[in-house]
């Protein structure tokens, strides 16, 4: 049995893992790579294996850096099953249309500008169709059952309390005589977000891998994370802006409207107009009040008593590209919520070109900005940023609110290691940046005196 990490180590995107046994090739996840720093570029390079002999693919969750290929893999010969909860088969039924009109867009605008050159048009990573036909080879299936998803191999989903949906996988492999455990964390989440469940901990396995995109640093609690979020949109406000707040369509949009309700109704924020301008995170909120399956108590009893969401700030979905535009228009008062999180795509960039430049303005972060991407260029602190070939100054205040992401943080993450019972013959760190993932697999052994280890892309370890 071997083991590849064609991506998602020493880096956040990408996630994707190969196993290879006696009687199947199974990947983990088949995720798009993010990022300027040749991210886009991985994307449109052939698979480092042949997808027409990979039996099953296996997929923690929906975000697009775990999932984003999966049309690509099916378009270059992969006819299997694809195994996730029902809620990320759910998801994955709008984001991955999502992505694919994104493709196609950006590859219009491509071709549009090289034919002015004389060159030759561009194809898009994938269509519309395309992710279409991928989604025909997806299976939901309950979390907490074991079924067999391959010969001789055996898998279990249970709740990662990352987003709606998201799962740890426990995979069974039986060759020659003996059972293999090989865990992958996929990625989990930090304690108390709203309403999803926490992570599930697991108490034995023979191989882990653990994502450690906090790897190397503590998040504030989400008490003191709520209280300095009010505190950013209260002090915002006064200014007489506008509130930009980046955020993924799917998990922490609907983590700040719920926070933003809970304010609401405490009286802490009052006369909020909030503009979701995302068709996304529009249907992504459809699908969540579907699969209440996923829910923590607190959101089961407040949905229970009526309370959620009566109560909330006067809120806005937009849909079309003439809404969206119709909010440049307000100059004071609004809050905007926009996808990409870390605004490497979609609205949130136009909104960041007609008010990152005003100093009454505010942009607030609430998520991972990864290396490489526009929002962290902003959070590091740019004076100035190229949107749509205009130079754009950074005038205006940024706040980054990291408590609320949905990873969990260093505590947390040796927490659900220290859960299991016998020690793991290794440990292999992955879905962090190269120096945070080097830090905690070094935590994580002087802690645990197991043996850890940070893996390279592409690299195989024979288990």
């Amino acid at each position: 049995m071997k083991i590849q990490f064609i991506g998602g180590v020493r880096s956040v995107t990408g996630s994707s893992y190969l196993i290879t046994t006696d009687s199947a090739k199974i990947l983990i996840d088949c995720g798009m790579f993010q990022g300027r720093n040749n991210g886009e570029k991985r994307n449109v390079l052939p698979f480092f294996f042949n997808p027409s002999e990979i039996s099953t693919v296996l997929l923690t969750h929906s975000h697009i850096d775990h999932s984003g290929l999966l049309p690509k893999l099916v378009k270059e010969g992969f006819s299997g099953k694809i195994f996730a909860t029902r809620a990320t088969a759910d998801l994955c039924g709008i984001m991955l249309l999502d992505s694919a009109h994104i493709q196609e867009r950006d590859a219009e605008w491509e071709t549009r500008k090289r034919l002015r050159g004389g060159k030759g048009p561009v194809r898009p990573l994938y269509t519309i169709a395309e992710a279409a036909e991928s989604l025909t080879h997806l299976h939901g299936v309950d979390c907490d059952v074991a079924l067999e998803v391959a010969p001789h191999v055996e898998v279990r989903l249970r709740d990662a309390g990352h987003i709606l949906g998201s799962a740890i996988l426990e995979l069974w492999v039986q060759e020659k005589g003996r059972k293999i455990k090989v865990v992958f964390s996929g990625d989990l989440g930090h304690k108390g977000i709203p309403m999803v469940k926490d992570p599930t901990y697991i108490d034995e396995a023979d191989y882990v891998l653990i994502e450690s995109t906090y790897g190397n640093r503590q998040h504030r609690g989400m008490k003191e994370t709520i209280d300095e979020f009010a505190e950013a949109v209260r002090e915002s406000l006064k200014k007489g802006g506008n509130i930009i707040i980046p955020s993924f369509a799917v998990g922490r949009t609907q983590d700040v409207l719920y926070i933003l309700n809970q304010l609401s109704r405490e009286n802490r924020l009052n006369r909020l107009h909030v503009f979701i301008d995302s068709p996304l995170a529009t249907n992504a909120t459809r699908i969540f009040l579907k699969h209440p399956e996923c829910f923590d108590k607190e959101t089961l009893e407040l949905i229970a008593k009526g309370q959620f969401p009566k109560g909330a700030p006067v809120l806005k979905f937009t849909e079309t590209p003439e809404e969206s535009m119709e909010i440049n228009n307000i100059k004071s008062g609004a809050i905007i919520i926009a996808a990409s999180g870390m605004c490497e795509a979609g609205r949130i960039r136009h909104h960041l070109k007609h008010n990152l430049w005003r100093e009454e303005c505010s942009v607030i972060f609430v998520g991972f900005q990864a290396q490489g991407t526009l929002g962290r260029q902003i959070v590091d602190g740019a004076e100035t940023i190229k949107l749509f070939g205009e130079e754009i100054a950074v005038k205006a205040k940024i706040y980054t609110i990291g408590g609320l992401s949905a990873h969990a943080d260093r505590q947390e993450l040796l927490d659900w290691l220290a859960h299991f019972k016998t020690r793991p013959k290794r440990v292999f760190v992955v879905h962090g940046e190269k120096e945070t993932s080097l830090e905690f697999a070094k935590t994580a052994h002087e802690k645990f005196l197991v043996d850890t280890y940070v893996p390279r892309p592409l690299e195989e370890v024979k288990l």
